[in-house]
Parts: structure tokens; sequence; C-alpha cells
């Protein structure tokens, strides 16, 4: 009985209408969303780092470009622009420069061994969850940090909110932000 209704759990999240809701352009707004710079010199800073922009340095983007492996924690908290397209229970994300992110809502595991990670360098890894209006998307990064991303729409979907938990491998404390985008018709 349990098995049946675990089966109906994930039959429903995957046909929820809350991933066709999310398809579409997205543009940043700038406006209510948090700088990205100023969060991620906060978690430095927390975990007993010294930030490196100084007082009078606030060239944006400043933290952004590190190692290949912190490829996926660039894109989620700095490309202004994103394309997401859901055919249950593939999501497609499309960042700036043609960055492609699939993930699935299905509950399906990653299958790699420790070979697999030092013959390709390791792989970025994602799932997502339909959950009370929201998707929580748990990634796995190269570097073997993690990230959890709840996204949700506001404005009668005219808007999608963004809260990120970035917890980079090298990092102490994680990173904390929230970014906003607007539809683009």
């Amino acid at each position: 009985m349990l098995g049946l209704i675990c089966a109906s759990f994930v039959v429903a999240a995957q046909t929820s209408p809350f991933g066709t809701e999310l398809q579409g352009s997205w543009v940043i707004n700038d406006d209510l969303s948090d700088n990205t710079d100023d969060q991620v010199e906060e978690a430095i800073e927390a975990g007993g780092g010294k930030g490196g922009r100084g007082l009078f340095n606030r060239q944006e983007d400043f933290y952004r470009g590190g190692p290949p492996e912190h490829e996926l924690y660039d894109r989620i908290s700095y490309d202004d622009v994103m394309q997401i397209e859901f055919e249950a229970p593939e999501f497609r994300f499309t960042y700036e420069d043609g960055y492609r992110r699939i993930f699935h809502t299905d509950g399906r595991r990653r299958r790699a061994s420790a070979n697999d990670f030092y013959s390709e360098g390791g792989e970025d890894w994602s799932s997502g969850l339909l959950e009370n209006n929201s998707l929580v998307v748990e990634a796995r990064p190269r570097d073997g940090g993690f990230t959890i991303e709840t996204y949700t729409l506001e404005n009668n979907g005219a808007r999608l909110r963004i809260e990120m938990l970035i917890q980079p491998d090298s990092f102490r404390e994680p990173i904390e932000l929230v970014r906003f985008f607007d539809r683009v018709e």
C-alpha cells in the first residue's frame, strides 16, 4: 500500500501544472534581487576569510569566474537571463552563452562511480521536486559542494523568485541569496 501511495505522489508531482507555468524567458530584476557579490563576500567573511573587494572596488561580478567546477554556481547566481522549458518529468534551463542544465522531477538517482570522477572530471548533477507551487532543486556541482534552490512564481506568474543556499566545497559558510526574474513576453 505504501508503494502505491509513493508512486501516486511521484506521478502527481510529474504532472503538476506548476512545471508548465515556469516555462518561458526570464530576465533579472536587479532592483529586487540580492547582490551576488555582497552575499559571496558575506559568506567569505562569516567563514573567517577576508573579502577582496574592499570599500571602493564595486566592480560588477567581482567574484564570478573561478575554476571550471564552479560554473554551475556562477550560472545560477550571476546570469541575468534564462529560458525554462518543461516536458514532464524533465526541466531544461538555458542560461547565458547557451549553458544548459537538464534535470528531472521523477525521483531518478545519479549513477556514477569513483572512476567516472577521475576519468571524466566529474559532472554537475541536479534533481528537482515539484511541491506546493514550488520547484525545489538540489544540485551537486563538480567541486563536491551543493545548492538548494526554491523557485516560486509571484505577481500572477509574471515574476519568478529564486531562493538559494549555495555551499561550495571550499567555503566554510553557505551563500544565501534571493534573486527575482521578470517574465519576458
